[in-house]
């Protein structure tokens, strides 16, 4: 029998959330006993022992299982191009209710298996397109890069810093310019080096990336990478580190700033719940420092109490709605403006940005 979605808007799903993290055991019981039947699965880039990005799912899918008594299947080592039709197909003709794709390149392979099969609900980490039971998934990481970008323009004594990037898509490009804008904060006349790897998770070419920058003479490294293979090497050359996904300081503890991170898992929790009551989130979520599902790693020993103070200060003002790193004036790196005096970026010009701020070194077309 067909299934017939109601749809949740983004307020609707804000408050799942917060009815996730509810501490109310007679309503959670009820959710739990709603979801015993239901098949959820999530298909992964990488593998959880990335210490990264697949890690840090797999601890909020670790808080689903828990919070719902229910088993999900992983599927692992996905690569995030069209041969993902596949495994999307395979899961919904498995009959599983609710299928998680925790990667950018997933999304036209799983619109198409959406459109085929409409019983099922699909959530898309980092898209941008929604469909009748397809919804989309993020955060603004770029709030907690900002911050990081503090962290680091306080670090550098050169001025030079170096950021081993993934692929030049809006997402990447948001968060060095972020970064580049807490660094110029702290250091007018710094500069952020880009270096493309051209993939999520490859160890040894996101290490000779980072190696790359490590030679030119950058004094911090920062990555958006899926492995700890940037502060391995920041560890060798002495130099400091920002990470990225989770907390990582135990790899290189003297290299170590601090890290956007994330906590996927009240989304995941109070998704898989709608759907047990019979709602596929079908909006574009957003989630932010505000509401938890972006968060800062801890600080490295190398981070005076000054520093940290007054991230913790910059953290709070965005957390309260009084500040976003995105307000101008704010040029591109051509001199051009970007954002007027006072006028904060919106939504949709963060989700499609193109262009680098000034500081940065590198393309924004990955060249």
């Amino acid at each position: 029998m067909k299934r017939i979605w109601k749809v949740a808007a983004l307020a609707a799903a804000t408050s799942l959330i917060v009815a996730a993290c509810s501490d109310d055991n007679e309503s959670s019981d009820t959710t739990a006993a709603e979801a015993a039947d239901l098949k959820v699965a999530v298909v992964y880039i990488g593998v959880p022992g990335d210490a990264g990005w697949t890690y840090q799912h797999e601890q909020g899918i670790l808080q689903l299982e828990d919070n719902l008594g229910i088993e999900v299947k992983r599927v692992e080592n996905i690569l995030d191009n069209a041969d993902s039709e596949k495994t999307f197909e395979q899961l919904a003709a498995d009959g599983y209710d609710l299928i998680f794709g925790t990667s950018f390149g997933y999304g036209d392979p799983m619109l198409a298996v959406a459109e085929n099969y409409p019983d099922t609900c699909f959530e898309w980490a980092t898209g941008y397109k929604t469909a009748a039971n397809l919804g989309t998934y993020f955060g603004a990481a770029e709030e907690a890069r900002y911050l990081t970008g503090l962290a680091a323009g306080a670090a550098t004594e050169n001025g030079k810093i170096g950021y081993v990037a993934a692929f030049p898509i809006p997402e990447v490009l948001r968060g060095i310019n972020a970064f580049t804008i807490g660094v110029r904060e702290m250091n007018p006349d710094a500069t952020v080096q880009v270096q493309w790897t051209k993939t999520w998770f490859d160890p040894t070419l996101e290490g000779e990336a980072a190696q790359a920058l490590a030679d030119a003479g950058v004094d911090v490294l920062a990555m958006h990478q899926d492995s700890t293979a940037t502060g391995e090497v920041a560890k060798n050359a002495g130099i400091k580190w920002a990470g990225y996904n989770s907390d990582t300081s135990e790899f290189a503890p003297e290299a170590w700033l601090t890290a956007p991170t994330w906590d996927w898992g009240p989304y995941y929790t109070a998704t898989a719940e709608a759907v047990a009551g019979g709602t596929c989130p079908t909006d574009q979520y957003y989630g932010s420092m505000a509401d938890g599902m972006v968060t800062l790693a801890s600080f490295g020993e190398s981070v005076d109490a000054d520093t940290q103070s007054m991230i913790e200060e910059k953290a709070q003002a965005i957390i309260d709605g009084e500040f976003a790193p995105f307000t101008g004036p704010l040029n591109d790196q051509n001199g051009a403006e970007v954002l007027a005096d006072g006028v904060a970026a919106t939504l949709g010009e963060l989700l499609g940005m193109e262009y680098f701020v000034e500081g940065v070194i590198g393309s924004p077309t990955g060249e």
